[in-house]
């Protein structure tokens, strides 16, 4: 595509969670070391909630490529589990040797018992649930009974969820009381501010073995104001700006590169649209104002 015109090792801005693109911004390795002092401490459950594309998935990754070698992780991409595929999942993540006929209490009997085996080696079990607002009820229910495996001294599986806002109002509900109370350490990832988006896209364009800033000024600000800050369309907007600039041979991508992507990128016309109609409702307005007042001025003029 437009490696090659740019003189890019590889492309910046896709759209996958690459930890090889991970960009320390202040919020993000603030959730990280908060992340890292529960799960050490051996609290139960922990939460972590962002808006969507807000970079929670990378997060979660982040955190697999970093356990230390007594962290026994179990990773759950998809949380659209009933209690019992929700076992069978944290019992092939943890390492639980089983025949695929055993019925479903001997199954929660054999990871009790694998639990309580890595504690026995040193080990912590960890499990890692990824869009965890998409978690049904009982499931989260049998997870927070799992929970209540534990030694005198701490607890036999500790859980992260990385969920987008909706998770807060479900847990909010009577019925998740218990659960609610179980989590003892939450964060909410914050969005990007203006001049993290500066440089989120120049580490990124560093990361691909960029010459330099391959956006201008304007570029920049605008990629900021129509992403409101939010990582997966920083860049959505950033991989169109180019590919526009690499058709018209240009060496980087201006302003207009960046308003044609966010004009041709759904979640970003509305927001676009939204803008202009408050415009033009002002200027409609202000116009009307001062149509109002020549009236009136010239009613002054001519009772004078």
């Amino acid at each position: 595509m437009y490696l090659q015109h740019f003189q890019l090792s590889k492309m910046p801005f896709g759209l996958t969670p690459d930890t090889a693109f991970f960009v320390a911004l202040e919020q993000h390795q603030d959730v990280l070391a908060m992340l890292q002092t529960a799960l050490n401490a051996g609290e139960g459950f922990i939460k972590v909630c962002g808006e969507v594309g807000s970079g929670k998935t990378l997060l979660c990754r982040k955190l697999l490529q970093q356990a230390p070698a007594d962290w026994q992780l179990a990773y759950v991409p998809d949380p659209c589990l009933t209690p019992l595929e929700l076992r069978w999942a944290l019992a092939l993540e943890l390492g639980l040797k089983h025949s695929a006929n055993i019925e479903p209490p001997q199954l929660l009997q054999l990871l009790q018992r694998q639990l309580v085996l890595l504690a026995a080696q040193g080990k912590k079990a960890i499990v890692l649930i990824d869009e965890a607002q998409a978690l049904p009820d009982d499931t989260l229910e049998a997870l927070r009974l799992l929970t209540n495996l534990e030694t005198e001294q701490r607890k036999l599986l500790q859980v992260v969820l990385f969920a987008q806002p909706e998770l807060n109002k479900r847990l909010a509900a009577y019925r998740f009381r218990q659960l609610r109370q179980r989590i003892t350490f939450a964060s909410n990832l914050a969005l990007m501010s203006q001049p993290q988006v500066r440089a989120y896209v120049q580490r990124r364009l560093q990361q691909a073995s960029a010459d330099g800033m391959l956006f201008s000024r304007l570029a920049l600000f605008s990629i900021a104001r129509y992403s409101r800050g939010i990582p997966r369309l920083v860049n959505i907007l950033a991989h169109k700006a180019l590919l526009l600039a690499f058709g018209e041979g240009k060496a980087r991508a201006g302003f207009q590169h960046v308003r044609l992507a966010a004009m041709d990128t759904e979640d970003v016309t509305t927001i676009v649209a939204a803008r202009w109609l408050a415009v033009s409702g002002m200027l409609m307005l202000l116009v009307g104002v001062v149509m109002v007042w020549q009236s009136g001025l010239l009613a002054a003029v001519g009772g004078g």
